[in-house]
């Protein structure tokens, strides 16, 4: 009876052991994918946006959160009458520049939070050490921010993949802000050297319409998806929306290749740093097998990819961090905080 009760107790923790792990298995693929719904907050919070980034006003009629993202209990307002009743306040930092010495000045509502909001990276902003020691939480690209909110990101495919694999052009680039001393210009200017890339762009007289960019890249084997700047996590459309939602393998300059690999497979792309030159990138590229280019839409098989384009869909997962946040925050060097963490690829 004793030997017999030991095995069924050893038995039953083999079981909870499995349960267990079984149970931090789910919660790790939630945690890399996201929950299939958000997070309820537990009342109802209001979200003031003081400005509208880029002066670009968004319809804010109805239950935006709840009716367009699922987020129940966050209510989006730009109405500044109602600031002393918002529970949180988020700043874009480009206006904040420009109209923020009253900001700076504002007596605030007890309990009320602050966001400092921006997408763009420490290379492409200025300012920032002005507004230490004022906000509670930070909303960007960073994963280390309070809220935050990627250009993009990988989530469970749900519907079958269905993929064409006929192409008419090598490579494309498109390019809106051009600068001949950039790193990804001196790139393209010897890459071009060796391989037919074509550019499109203001600065290379061929524009795209909005709506003309996706389909135009999905005609190429490949695409040149360049960054501006090289920091932590700056991963921007030009990987998520112009390469993979255009269908074509995206070739990245940017953060190293571990930081991408953080959030896309390492099938998924091709890192410049992966080869010594151009040269040989551009030899890479031109003997690739049809079977080694299949490869890197393998993931499209069980993943698919999830853009965040709209600015009311990035304030209302305010609401989903909201209780998880450190109610108790202060940035006392925000600019700091957003260098130091670069530094630290």
């Amino acid at each position: 009876m004793a030997s017999g009760g030991r095995w069924r107790s050893r038995s039953a923790l083999r079981s909870l052991f499995l349960l267990v792990t079984l149970v931090l298995n789910i919660k790790l693929m939630l945690f890399i994918f996201g929950p299939e719904e958000p997070a309820v907050p537990p009342r109802n919070l209001t979200v003031l946006i003081w400005h509208w980034p880029f002066y670009r006003p968004l319809d804010l009629t109805g239950d935006v959160c709840a009716d367009l993202y699922n987020i129940k209990r966050c209510h989006l307002t730009a109405d500044r009458e109602k600031y002393n009743f918002s529970d949180v306040v988020v700043f874009h930092h480009v206006e904040l520049v420009k109209e923020g010495q009253v900001v700076a000045t504002m007596a605030r509502p007890p309990g009320q939070k602050w966001v400092w909001a921006t997408l763009e990276s420490p290379s492409n902003i200025r300012g920032v050490s002005k507004w230490n020691n004022i906000f509670n939480w930070t909303l960007s690209y960073r994963e280390d921010a309070d809220i935050f909110v990627p250009y993009g990101r990988m989530v469970p495919r749900s519907s079958p993949n269905t993929y064409n694999f006929n192409r008419t052009g090598m490579a494309a680039w498109v390019v809106s802000h051009y600068k001949k001393t950039q790193e990804r210009a001196q790139f393209v200017h010897e890459l071009s050297s060796h391989l037919n890339v074509d550019i499109y762009g203001r600065a290379n007289r061929r524009p795209l319409c909005p709506t003309c960019l996706i389909p135009t890249v999905s005609h190429y084997f490949f695409y040149l998806a360049l960054e501006n700047s090289v920091h932590r996590d700056y991963i921007t459309e030009k990987l998520w929306q112009n390469s993979f939602t255009a269908g074509a393998v995206p070739v990245v300059l940017g953060p190293p290749r571990e930081n991408y690999e953080r959030f896309v497979p390492s099938d998924s792309f091709i890192h410049i740093s992966d080869f010594p030159s151009p040269k040989d990138l551009t030899k890479f590229l031109l003997t690739m097998a049809p079977q080694r280019y299949r490869q890197f839409f393998r993931w499209r098989e069980e993943l698919e990819v999830k853009l965040y384009t709209d600015w009311r869909e990035r304030f209302c997962m305010i609401c989903t961090k909201y209780t998880s946040l450190q109610q108790n925050k202060v940035y006392t060097d925000l600019e700091g905080w957003f260098n130091k963490s670069d530094q630290q690829q």
